[in-house]
């Protein structure tokens, strides 16, 4: 579908060199993606993806920053769990094609993502189509402040994430994931547009704050990340209504999803063994904690299959003191650190 083979082809240039492309997925690749590799070697572009690489190419280059940002939240917010949004052996590639709670937060999160480098980019002066929002806002002040300053356009940033990545994707009758997908990218994107906060700085002799000027700026990519996730934890499960026009929850007595609700309509695989075809790698040498009960611990994270203990000397700075001016001074200290690894 057009949307994933966007998110593959992002995820594929962000992480590779191009002389080593065949490995697949590379976590922590320093490369910085070349928007022109994407326009250039997918042929099957939509027409306003099309348009946006004749005539923007630089906001190419910010869709593909928003996906690396995404795709690092990602792995952070399930590290500790048994899907960790990990890429090796196409995995990721297989997750998305799922309409399950886990693509549903891929695709929100590089929605958001999109959001938040395009908006970033217009308010750093990177992209000359656009300014930083200086509208005074509908939001009262009590005469304590004023509206001022260079705010976040985050305005800009929806469109432009909204036109990539929902293009050619009609709600055709009855076609579930389109809905889905298209529900969950728009979910991403108004957890960044919904979270916005106020910023203020005090003008006036010694800091007496006599005028205070606010804007508002972007919530703090982490907080994006831990909302989507407590959607995801309560994500809604769907199904198309009768007439093919809607998404209605599966179970009647629940409301229906809101606009910013994460859904899926698919069950989650249990992520514990090795698949190939719905992308899971197992569990098999994740490393767990063996006295929690939650996600990251041995019992759940290893499936009830047990764990191998490993021990280890590890080399750590100790006993640092500060010299005069102006340095640090360390000794080399030897611990053992055991492992625990799931069997």
């Amino acid at each position: 579908m057009q949307v994933q083979r966007i998110l593959v082809l992002l995820y594929f240039f962000l992480l590779f060199p191009a002389n080593i492309i065949g490995l697949w997925w590379a976590v922590g690749s320093p490369l910085v993606m070349d928007p022109n590799s994407i326009c250039r070697k997918s042929r099957r572009l939509a027409g306003k993806q099309r348009e946006i690489c004749r005539k923007e190419i630089e906001i190419v280059e910010e869709v593909a920053n928003g996906a690396k940002i995404a795709l690092a939240e990602c792995q952070f917010q399930f590290r500790h769990r048994k899907w960790n949004c990990t890429t090796a052996k196409r995995s990721l590639d297989r997750v998305i094609r799922q309409d399950t709670r886990e693509s549903a937060f891929v695709y929100g999160i590089t929605a958001a993502g999109v959001v938040y480098s395009v908006t970033e980019a217009c308010n750093m002066g990177h992209l000359l189509q656009c300014t930083c929002d200086n509208h005074v806002q509908d939001i009262t002040t009590d005469g304590e402040w004023e509206w001022g300053g260079c705010g976040d356009n985050v305005e800009y940033g929806y469109k432009k994430s909204k036109e990539f990545m929902d293009a050619r994707k009609k709600k055709r009758r009855g076609d579930l994931t389109t809905r889905i997908q298209l529900h969950n990218n728009d979910a991403g994107r108004l957890t960044v547009k919904n979270h916005m906060r106020t910023e203020c700085k005090c003008h006036g002799l010694s800091g007496s704050c006599t005028l205070k000027t606010c804007w508002r700026k972007m919530p703090i990519f982490r907080h994006v990340g831990i909302i989507l996730k407590q959607k995801f934890d309560g994500a809604i499960q769907v199904q198309s209504s009768n007439d093919g026009k809607r998404l209605e929850t599966v179970i009647d007595t629940l409301k229906p999803p809101a606009k910013a609700d994460i859904v899926y309509s698919e069950k989650s695989p249990l992520f514990c063994k090795r698949n190939r075809k719905i992308g899971s790698l197992g569990t098999k040498g994740r490393e767990c904690v063996p006295d929690s009960m939650g996600v990251g611990g041995c019992d759940l994270l290893c499936c009830q299959r047990g764990y191998s203990t490993h021990k280890m000397t590890i080399r750590d700075n100790c006993k640092c003191r500060f010299i005069w001016c102006c340095d640090v001074r360390c000794e080399t200290c030897m611990r053992e650190k055991t492992i625990y690894r799931c069997l």
